[in-house]
Formats: structure tokens, sequence, C-alpha cells
């Protein structure tokens, strides 16, 4: 998918699935009317993507999402695979992909959703714009959510996005859309952030918005998403209360 920055094609009703999730169900309605067995391989990403038309981000999205289920496999250097059947991996605690809040949730079979408490439009300060490589006053799309599992307050997300690359996204509703998805709709793909994970303790205004007690621990992802051009696209940072949300990844040596 190309960026394009002409209004006439209007997105996708917000109940669409997300591109890479479309994708994902072709490919798997794929193996299963071809009857590929355990081990044949699929076509290359190229053919995969001028098939599908789609980008390359987008259908590796797919492709880890179908590895997650268990359909698929990848071998370094040779391609994809159908895969062999195996017990089920435990589910993630925290995604090794960029993936955002709305897409962790339904992974994890809950029930994504927000309370906006401000959505507007404001000018870069020098350290926002320096962050997003912009000039200092560029207009900046401001959201600030707390964010919602199954109505329980989980997390406050305050977020900054470079407005000429989504100008539309100041009139959508985020009680319910994805940031991501939005953006996806209207030719712009996250893909890939740079983040910091670090524990505080939760100030009162804090607090108060996640009903959590002022002093409580809370753990903080401070990130830039960068597009699939390299530009960077927005900031973001999350502060999690701490007892309703885990970290757990997998270090390994080379």
């Amino acid at each position: 998918m190309t960026a394009d920055s002409s209004p006439a094609t209007a997105p996708p009703a917000l109940g669409a699935d997300p591109l890479w999730s479309r994708a994902a169900d072709r490919i798997r309605e794929e193996i299963a009317r071809r009857g590929l067995s355990e081990g044949s391989k699929l076509p290359a990403e190229r053919e995969l993507c001028t098939r599908l038309d789609i980008s390359r981000v987008t259908l590796r999205r797919a492709l880890a999402h179908l590895v997650d289920q268990g359909l698929v496999t990848s071998s370094h250097g040779r391609g994809w695979f159908v895969a062999t059947p195996t017990a089920p991996a435990p589910a993630r605690d925290w995604p090794k992909d960029l993936e955002s809040f709305t897409a962790t949730a339904r992974r994890k079979h809950m029930r994504p959703g927000s309370l906006v408490l401000r959505h507007d439009q404001v000018t870069a300060s020098l350290d926002d714009a320096d962050r997003l490589g912009v000039p200092a006053g560029t207009s900046l799309m401001r959201l600030e959510r707390v964010r919602l599992l199954n109505d329980v307050r989980i997390a406050l997300d305050r977020t900054l996005l470079v407005l000429e690359l989504a100008p539309d996204l100041v009139r959508a509703d985020f009680r319910e859309a994805s940031l991501f998805e939005e953006l996806v709709r209207w030719g712009v793909e996250p893909e890939r952030a740079e983040a910091t994970i670090e524990a505080r303790s939760a100030d009162e205004e804090l607090a108060g918005h996640l009903g959590i007690a002022p002093g409580a621990p809370v753990l903080v992802l401070d990130q830039t998403v960068y597009t699939r051009e390299q530009r960077p696209l927005l900031l973001s940072t999350v502060e999690y209360s701490g007892d309703r949300y885990r970290l757990r990844t997998t270090f390994q040596t080379d």
C-alpha cells in the first residue's frame, strides 16, 4: 500500500477488519482451498503481495498472525511453509511485533475501548519537534485516552501525531476506533517503534484517571513510531496500571 493524500476515496467503514487481518484470512482460505499439507511451501512474498494487493509490511503482519495461530512457519532464506501441528504456544503478554492496544486486546480475546479525554490540534514544542523531525510550531493531533479492557481502566495513553500525514484523523471517533487501523485506512502504515519502558509511581491526576491510589506503581511505555518510509509519525506515552498489566518477554543468546 502506498500513501495517497487524496481524500477522494473514503476509507472502509469503522467496523471493517484491518487489512492485515483480511490478508491473513485469504492466505488461510488459500491453504485450505488448495489442500496444502504440512511442510508445503507458500508462494514467495513478492507474489503474495501482488496477489493480495498489499505491502510487504502488511503481508508480514498477516503472516506473523498466522504463525501465532500455528498455521504457518518460516525458514530463514527459504520462505514460508504450512506448519506442522504442535501444542499451542502460551499466549504472549507483550507483543514482539509493533501492535496496537486494540490488536493486542483482540488477540487476547478481550474487548478494547477508550474514554477520550482530549482530541484536538496543537502545535509542536521544541522537544516534540526535535523527536518528530519537524519544525517547531508544526500542527500536531493530540489524542489522550483512558484505555479500557472489558470496561476496566488499564492505561492512560497520550499521543501526538504529525497532522499532515493523516489530516482527516482530527474528525475520527476514537472511543472505539484503533489509531493504527485508522492510519492504515488512510494509507499511512506504522512500521516500527523505538521505545523505553520504566516503572514510576502514579501522581494524583493519573491515579484519578485509572482509579488507583496515588503513589501506586505504573509501567510507562514511551515510544516514537515510524512510517514505512522511516519518517517519525507519532509520539506515544502509555502509563499502565501496575496491577492490571504484565510484561513478559523472552531473551536468548545469539
